[in-house]
């Protein structure tokens, strides 16, 4: 049997009556209590029989909910009759009991016995501490498949038999909204949270740091583990963990001893004589101290091969005889610029000052 079902859902910000939060009592135990009214919701159809209700709520401990409920085939300017009083009186929640009669659920999940065109619905919302209770999504069952419909024609009315098959007809229709959401669970472009860090696991990749970076790195898992080892993936991985561009060199690029080497002196004080000794050149900004640096090296000791050693270099925007140098774009290595001692006078290179008039 397939269930083709017509809901209503509202999910956040939920287009309460009452504003965004409701609002909150307390009682003389210090009991925190509000009031959150949704409607009117419109079926359409004079005389709607209303069936079943779905919340998801947050309720912390110590936290509690409870549901009232009314239809009318008429509503005025989208108030029930003596709501609008009820809500704006200083004793809200006594007026809204009266207004609305007892709660009609408990819980997020149960059916309703109002018959109206119009709906609306009411929250009591209780906390006896800190933590508050919310209200997520709120989902109205509208029409659809119901397991009386396969029953011969004097079953089909709302009745006893009507009532107690929804208690199975709810429970088949929550398993095959389940089964049909099942694809979806897996799909790391939906999932956030924790949902999303446990498909990064099955893939390997850790579960630090932002839901879109995350995303990115299950998007390119195939390629960063066929290219870990190798000079891309090194520069690829480095690049992940600080945000900057490097260059790697490695010893074959700079050996001394290797023919038409022009310098080898110079390159052996730079990157030395271990062919398993590659080096990591970044700016001198990349990062903000010693934490970081320390970090980044252990972090980066699982991403290089077995037996390799990894030097980590940061170019400072200088010219040092003897050791790396990092020039900008708009470098210049040396240059003239005249000393000025006020906005009128400057000293040139061929100024005097001080000594005696014939020297």
């Amino acid at each position: 049997m397939t269930k083709i079902q017509k809901q209503m859902v509202f999910c956040e910000p939920i287009p309460w009556l009452n504003g965004a939060d409701g609002d909150p009592e307390r009682d003389d135990q210090e009991i925190r209590v509000e009031y959150r009214c949704l409607g009117p919701v419109d079926s359409g159809e004079t005389g709607y029989k209303w069936g079943r209700v779905i919340v998801e709520a947050d309720l912390p401990r110590d936290t509690g909910m409870r549901v009232y409920a009314c239809a009318a085939d008429t509503a005025e300017d989208g108030r029930f009759p003596g709501l609008s009083e009820a809500l704006a009186g200083p004793e809200s929640g006594r007026a809204i009991r009266n207004v609305f009669g007892p709660p009609v659920a408990a819980s997020g999940d149960f059916y309703l016995k109002r018959a109206g065109r119009y709906l609306w619905l009411t929250f009591e919302l209780t906390s006896a501490n800190f933590a508050r209770p919310g209200i997520n999504k709120i989902r109205i069952l509208m029409d659809g498949d119901h397991m009386t419909d396969y029953l011969p024609a004097i079953y089909r009315d709302r009745d006893f038999t009507y009532r107690f098959l929804s208690i199975f007809d709810s429970m088949y229709a929550d398993m095959d909204r389940a089964i049909d959401s099942l694809p979806e669970l897996f799909d790391y472009e939906a999932a956030t949270g924790d949902r999303l860090r446990l498909l990064a696991s099955w893939m390997n990749v850790e579960g630090s740091g932002s839901d879109l970076a995350i995303r990115e790195r299950i998007r390119t898992a195939l390629t960063d583990f066929e290219y870990m080892y190798t000079p891309k993936g090194v520069a690829r991985s480095v690049e992940r963990l600080t945000g900057r561009r490097p260059v790697l060199i490695e010893y074959f690029d700079v050996a001394p001893d290797r023919p038409g080497c022009h310098d080898p002196e110079a390159y052996r004080l730079l990157y030395g004589d271990d062919p398993y000794c590659f080096f990591v050149l970044l700016p001198e900004d990349t990062f903000r101290d010693q934490r970081e640096r320390v970090k980044f090296r252990a972090d980066m000791e699982e991403l290089i091969p077995a037996g390799m050693t990894m030097r980590t270099v940061e170019l400072r925007q200088c010219v040092q005889l003897g050791s790396h140098t990092y020039l900008g774009i708009n470098s210049r290595v040396g240059g003239y610029a005249s000393a000025a001692l006020n906005e009128k006078v400057t000293i040139h290179y061929d100024t005097k000052i001080g000594g005696n008039s014939h020297e």
